[in-house]
């Protein structure tokens, strides 16, 4: 008896969530992104290739074919539903993850640049301190002296 109403609870707060969800101002766009078969999902397909492929060339026609999708098609649901292009996604990913690599391990600059897939140092740096606001290297000292001092 109590399992069941732990369950009945707890499918009761999905469906809350849910209907909050679809009610906000994003609703709109949830929905749209959840239809299988759409333009929506075909598109939340293409970050989800992205989040995986960060650190291979980006072909936009190759990711358009992977979702089903014109070029043009894709990078106009791309931009509506990232506010970017999918080369802009790819860049702003792969510093967000050369960032947290840094962080995480004791690789060097080059190395990470290399790993998360760009070819040039010297664009890495520009990217990242355009991005972030500061080189690399100043970036990463900063954050685990602050990481140090908050534990």
């Amino acid at each position: 008896m109590t399992v069941f109403c732990c369950q009945i609870n707890s499918q009761s707060i999905q469906r809350e969530i849910l209907y909050r969800l679809l009610r906000s101002r994003h609703g709109a766009l949830l929905q749209t992104i959840a239809t299988a078969g759409g333009q929506g999902h075909r598109t939340a397909k293409a970050v989800a290739w992205l989040r995986t492929n960060y650190a291979r060339p980006l072909r936009v026609e190759e990711l358009a074919r992977e979702t089903g999708m014109g070029v043009s098609t894709l990078h106009h649901h791309f931009r509506a539903l990232t506010a970017m292009s999918p080369v802009q996604y790819q860049e702003r990913l792969r510093l967000h993850m050369a960032r947290e690599r840094m962080l995480q391990t004791q690789e060097d600059m080059a190395s990470t640049a290399y790993a998360v897939g760009y070819e040039s140092l010297s664009q890495f740096n520009r990217e990242y301190s355009r991005l972030f606001g500061q080189p690399p290297r100043r970036d990463i000292l900063a954050l685990r002296k602050r990481l140090a001092t908050a534990e």
